[in-house]
């Protein structure tokens, strides 16, 4: 008996072990080519128009804020900042009129992270631009910047922020200072670490009963089980710890909350509109921008969890005509890789459907 059900096991594993190899080959050829992506990489500042149609006044200045922390603060991990989570509010603030200078904790050229699979015409624009490498390679010292030279301060992203953000006395009597001046305070994905230590005048925690978000426990602790034990805390539970109001939005999807002049955005998926939220705070209209194939793409994903199949199709169907590379068919297939390692096999299906009809939308358009 036992070495029949030890057979059974062994050819319900195989043919699940078939199954699976053909569903992601299957999967596989619904996704878009890198073609594209390469044609991207010798993008330059002059071929975005969004930025060639800007605003030509001089309207103030916007400190962005990056980890000096690298590879050395946890062996054989990954750190620094964000590339994309610089690149892509760089080019927002500056086509809005804003001139933007670039601080570190410890100045100089601090580690960048780059994720090629999420790269886009703004972020390889930003690597080719000769006075945005220069502002990287010899960024700020913190401890060298005022209050009254900026008008808004913005905090990156990457996990680095975790290790040399919350303590930095520097950034701590800038935020302070620039927050009780009226001045717009914002911070994406990992970049509220920075604001876990300022204390007002009054002895009291900036945080205290603000309205904020940032990268969620939920999503550090999927992609890295054991992240309370590697980093020196959960971001999310750290901002509640000193009073915050945390709103945590959908795994990976933009999420932007505003609390008068502090803004904050839950991970790279929220650049875009972070970068709109300081533009509006600083008391302009942040000029038309033709939207990103992955911020079409967050927008019928989000259709799909608030409303399921029937509100994604609605969504996708708003894809300009003849526009075969305006999706992201591939953040569709990671969302639906997500799904099923959470156990969301239906969801996942479900997410699968959708990329067939951007794939069906493409080839009719083509």
């Amino acid at each position: 008996m036992l070495k029949k059900i030890a057979l059974w096991l062994a050819v319900v594993v195989g043919s699940l072990t078939v199954l699976l190899v053909a569903v992601g080959i299957w999967v596989s050829n619904l996704l878009a080519s890198d073609t594209p992506r390469e044609q991207l990489q010798t993008a330059l500042p002059t071929d975005l128009t969004y930025l060639n149609n800007g605003v030509k006044e001089q309207r103030g200045r916007i400190l962005a804020v990056v980890t000096s922390a690298g590879s050395s603060a946890i062996k054989g991990k990954n750190l620094g900042y964000e590339l994309t989570e610089l690149s892509r509010a760089y080019y927002v603030l500056q086509a809005n009129g804003f001139e933007v200078d670039v601080a570190s904790t410890q100045g100089g050229k601090p580690k960048m992270v780059i994720d090629t699979d999420d790269m886009g015409q703004h972020d390889y624009a930003f690597l080719n631009d000769a006075i945005a490498q220069t502002k990287i390679t010899n960024t700020i010292p913190i401890n060298q910047v005022s209050a009254s030279q900026y008008d808004a301060i913005y905090f990156v992203g990457g996990k680095g922020a975790l290790f040399d953000f919350p303590n930095n006395t520097a950034i701590q009597t800038l935020v302070r200072d620039m927050y009780q001046q009226g001045k717009v305070i914002a911070a994406i994905c990992h970049g509220p670490a920075a604001l876990v230590n300022v204390k007002l005048a009054n002895g009291n925690f900036l945080l205290a009963d603000k309205q904020v978000t940032s990268f969620t426990n939920e999503e550090e602790l999927f992609l890295m089980p054991n992240a309370a034990k590697v980093f020196p805390f959960l971001l999310e539970s750290e901002l509640k710890q000193r009073g915050a109001r945390f709103y945590a939005g959908p795994l990976y999807l933009d999420n932007l909350i505003t609390d008068d002049k502090l803004i904050t955005g839950q991970n790279p998926w929220s650049v875009w509109a972070t970068a709109n939220a300081i533009v509006k705070a600083l008391g302009h209209t942040p000029i038309p921008r033709q939207i990103t194939a992955q911020e079409r793409t967050v927008k019928i994903l989000m259709a799909f969890n608030q409303g399921g199949n029937k509100a994604a199709n609605i969504q996708l169907l708003t894809t300009p005509a003849g526009c075969a590379n305006c999706i992201d068919r591939n953040l569709i297939a990671m969302h639906a890789l997500v799904a099923t390692m959470q156990g969301k096999v239906g969801k996942a299906i479900d997410l699968i459907g959708v990329l067939k009809r951007v794939v069906r939308l493409a080839d009719a358009q083509a």
